[in-house]
């Protein structure tokens, strides 16, 4: 049985076990370093950093950004919508008293509104104000208790029932 060659100590320091041969160059010196390159190539950029500083820090903007612009928006829509909501609901019939006068809201509507008794507007005066629930019928039946009581204006649903009768104005 033969023995194979003897390559040396692969643990020794400063010997490279993978190596295959030695690097051209002076014995001990690295061939990649800093302005040595292989024959007929350019040397190596240097290592470590830019040829110029690196840009400062961008300041923090002081532009608000698009969320919190949309944000604010949306919430003064939102403040608007209950604010007229709530000044529009101010005329409506459950709104009414004894001696205010009402116009039809629109053609198509069958909702009343308040408006000012010398106005052209004015449609009817509220004669009496009674609270409850009150089918056609009954409605009908209550207001002809009341003298001079011409019509009537019945709300049922919504959190407020009543039934306003009502005259000419």
């Amino acid at each position: 049985m033969s023995t194979p060659p003897s390559q040396g100590n692969p643990f020794a320091q400063g010997q490279n076990p993978y190596a295959q041969g030695q690097p051209q160059g002076a014995p001990g010196q690295n061939p990649f370093a800093q302005g040595q390159g292989a024959p007929g190539q350019a040397p190596f950029p240097p290592q470590g950093g830019a040829p110029f500083p690196p840009a400062p820090p961008q300041p923090q903007s002081r532009r608000p950004k698009f969320k919190t612009i949309k944000n604010v928006v949306v919430g003064i829509a939102v403040v608007g919508a209950i604010i007229g909501g709530w000044i529009a609901s101010r005329d409506d019939a459950d709104q009414a008293k004894v001696g205010d006068c009402l116009k039809s809201a629109s053609s198509s509507s069958d909702r009343m509104e308040v408006v000012d008794c010398t106005s052209s507007e004015a449609e009817s005066k509220v004669l009496k104000k009674i609270d409850g629930h009150f089918t056609s019928f009954s409605a009908e039946t209550e207001c002809r208790k009341v003298k001079e009581a011409t019509s009537f204006y019945a709300e049922t649903g919504d959190g407020a029932e009543f039934l306003l009768c009502l005259s000419d104005a």
